[in-house]
């Protein structure tokens, strides 16, 4: 699938069906989370696979009862390692960086998903110190993302986008 394609024909999708994901299929799109961009090429990602029902409920509890979440066959916390970001780039780093750089890793995530026929849906509201305790992480680690991965059971429709005119400005804003 061409990536203006999967760009295109991307959608959040909170329902799944029983399917489940193959090991290659998550082992494929981690691989394609780890090719995105960092800054400093630091990589501060951490990647959570979860497959357990039980864990599965947690996270959907503390994703403040999204329990969609739970539904999916796998779901990947995406954790941002804030002490390897802050070694090179300090505050900035810690503050900044490793969030741009677990959010470029999730994109590619879901733009692999689309491009493998899986559904997925970033979800970013949540409680982030009940997933770092579900997710038991070091201190330093940061959960930035939960995104459910399954087969489509629903097909949501295309959202309307602001124009290229309503959001493009030339030389200065």
């Amino acid at each position: 699938m061409d990536v203006f394609e999967a760009i295109k024909k991307r959608r959040s999708v909170r329902a799944y069906t029983s399917e489940e994901v193959s090991e290659e299929d998550v082992e494929r799109l981690i691989e394609a989370a780890r090719w995105a961009p960092s800054a400093g090429n630091i990589q501060p990602w951490e990647f959570v696979i979860v497959t357990n029902l039980e864990i599965k409920r947690k996270l959907s509890d503390a994703a403040l009862h999204q329990t969609f979440i739970e539904k999916a066959p796998v779901v990947i916390v995406v954790c941002a390692d804030v002490a390897r970001s802050s070694w090179g780039y300090g505050y900035r780093g810690a503050n900044l960086y490793c969030l741009q750089d677990t959010a470029a890793a999730t994109e590619n995530i879901l733009l692999a998903a689309q491009a493998l026929g899986l559904a997925t849906c970033w979800v970013g509201a949540f409680h982030e110190d009940e997933v770092a305790k579900v997710m038991n992480t070091p201190r330093n680690v940061r959960p930035v993302a939960i995104v459910p991965v399954g087969r489509p059971a629903e097909k949501p429709r295309v959202r309307p986008k602001r124009s290229l005119r309503e959001i493009v400005h030339y030389e200065t804003f």
